[in-house]
């Protein structure tokens, strides 16, 4: 008996490989893919500005690094003793305006250059909702912002400074039709890959959250069928349709759990990178997961013995694929204090 809903899921013409970088960008699911991709030591660059749930954010976000916009101190604005950007993640706030404005802007040439090579992008849509900056706003918080703009972050500011607003299908079209173009123009070899999350927005009430998220799935299924080289992955789908269960999520009841993001992501793997990536991939994450293990009793012979294994088997990979760099796994098994400890104990 089947007990889940079977799901097609097309691949592109072109499966990922490794030295194909890949750039992914959007909200918090994202994150779990890329630190996921980052870890088994694919090139990735992921969300430039933070994270970013609305598709009027990421589309400008997108533009931004285009044409690698340079911030000034006019674009900052002073909130709760730091310096913050309305375009960008509180991870660039500080308490230093001229180390936030370098922060920035250091990432801004970052993405601009990466974007330039990149031959995938993937953009994970998480909401419609997009928060729009009043004029109730005080004037020296808004920074270059006109009213009616729209943020991507509302950095705990007075809700009553924004406007909620949920983007209609057209709106959504517009925006991502746009930015599409001029990263095409951009990047004429890039590959699109988008993804809608399956993190479930309750603040915005199930019944919107729904709304939401259909009005996503129907721009998103638009541009796939107008555009060549852009493919859609359904994360969205794999946890809703396929697990369908709340022990797949997180205690909020809205995050999927460690469990259902490595189900999409094995899912992600399967069928979006090719066959000799997904075995080197596989070898990858076991040194990884090895990195992770902690020794209860690090000067034992048993311990000495792993990790010279596991230095063996780093040091084969980096020989085997030159391209690599595993100079961090190679340093962590080779640690000098443990040969002396191994050493020091023959010794006596």
């Amino acid at each position: 008996m089947n007990f889940m809903v079977d799901i097609n899921i097309p691949a592109p013409a072109q499966l990922i490989g490794y030295r194909q970088p890949l750039m992914l960008v959007g909200s918090c699911f994202t994150e779990h893919i890329g630190n996921s991709l980052q870890e088994m030591k694919f090139e990735v660059m992921q969300n430039p500005n933070g994270i970013l749930f609305d598709p009027q954010s990421v589309a400008a976000s997108l533009v931004s690094w285009i044409q690698n916009r340079q911030y000034t101190e006019k674009d900052l604005f002073l909130l709760n003793e730091v310096w913050q950007s309305w375009q960008h993640h509180s991870r660039f706030s500080g308490i230093d305006k001229s180390e936030v404005l370098n922060m920035i802007n250091a990432s801004q040439q970052a993405a601009h250059e990466f974007l330039k090579k990149a031959e995938w992008l993937v953009i994970t849509l998480g909401s419609s909702f997009s928060y729009r900056l009043t004029d109730i706003a005080p004037e020296q918080q808004r920074g270059n912002m006109a009213p009616e703009q729209s943020v991507a972050n509302c950095h705990r500011a007075p809700s009553q400074w924004f406007r909620k607003h949920m983007m209609t299908i057209e709106e959504t079209k517009s925006v991502l039709d746009n930015a599409l173009h001029q990263v095409r123009y951009f990047n004429k070899n890039i590959k699109i890959i988008y993804t809608i999350s399956p993190v479930r927005h309750l603040r915005d009430g199930v019944i919107d959250n729904n709304r939401s998220k259909a009005r996503l799935l129907e721009v998103v299924h638009h541009l796939v069928n107008k555009f060549d080289n852009l493919y859609y992955f359904p994360a969205y789908e794999l946890v809703i349709d396929v697990l369908r269960d709340y022990r797949f999520y997180d205690v909020d009841m809205a995050h999927p759990n460690y469990p259902a993001t490595q189900f999409v992501l094995e899912k992600f793997m399967s069928h979006f990178v090719d066959e000799p990536s997904q075995q080197l991939a596989s070898e990858l994450k076991k040194i990884s997961i090895a990195r992770r293990h902690k020794a209860f009793h690090p000067e034992t012979e048993a311990h000495q013995k792993f990790l010279a294994s596991q230095a063996a088997k780093a040091a084969e990979l980096q020989s085997q694929y030159p391209w690599l760099n595993l100079s961090d796994e190679l340093a962590y098994f080779a640690v000098p204090g443990h040969s002396r400890a191994r050493e020091r104990r023959h010794s006596e």
